[in-house]
């Protein structure tokens, strides 16, 4: 489990760099984006993933490492602006942004080990391409549940699928390193 880690946090490490730098440059404009629209964003970025590992090729020069860490930081935004009420000032302080960042992405990195702990670790044995089919799964359900009005009659609610889809692109990114 150590290992596995260490490998979490190198590659969460690697988003919340972007997500910073990001954020030095526009700020929270994302703040702009309704939930609904975060999760048609973070559904154009594994839909890319599915069609470049099917076509084995891209015509942008970009692979599918970046559109993994689109979706963690995505569904990151996603669940800072669930919680954030919807007419709080759209700019938000640095430093507040990145506290936000930090608390999901400690509560994400709990329910790994959690889950981790009860499935013995069985993503290590999954295909990249299946983590990226059970992403855009997710992606559907919340999509579901959104146009439900965040009803739910036995299922998890939105949070969840955006907590899976972070730590499935994370697997993802392992897996991709594990295999340079």
């Amino acid at each position: 489990m150590e290992q596995t880690l260490n490998q979490y946090d190198k590659q969460f490490a690697k988003c919340k760099e972007l997500f910073e730098k990001k954020t030095i440059d526009y700020g929270t404009a994302w703040r702009i984006l309704r939930p609904a629209s975060l999760t048609d964003q973070i559904f154009i970025k594994a839909n890319r993933i599915r069609t470049i590992q099917e076509n084995g090729e891209t015509k942008v020069d970009e692979g599918i490492e970046p559109e993994f860490i689109g979706i963690v930081n995505y569904c990151i935004m996603a669940l800072i602006q669930l919680e954030i009420e919807a007419d709080a000032e759209l700019e938000l302080p640095p430093a507040r942004t990145i506290e936000l960042y930090n608390n999901y992405a400690k509560n994400v990195r709990d329910l790994m080990i959690a889950k981790n702990h009860d499935y013995g670790e069985a993503w290590r044995d999954m295909r990249i391409p299946s983590l990226t089919d059970l992403i855009l799964m997710k992606i559907l359900r919340t999509k579901q549940i959104e146009d439900n009005q965040g009803k739910t009659l036995v299922s998890e609610g939105i949070d969840a699928n955006y907590y899976d889809m972070i730590n499935y692109a994370l697997f993802a990114l392992i897996l991709m390193e594990e295999e340079k």
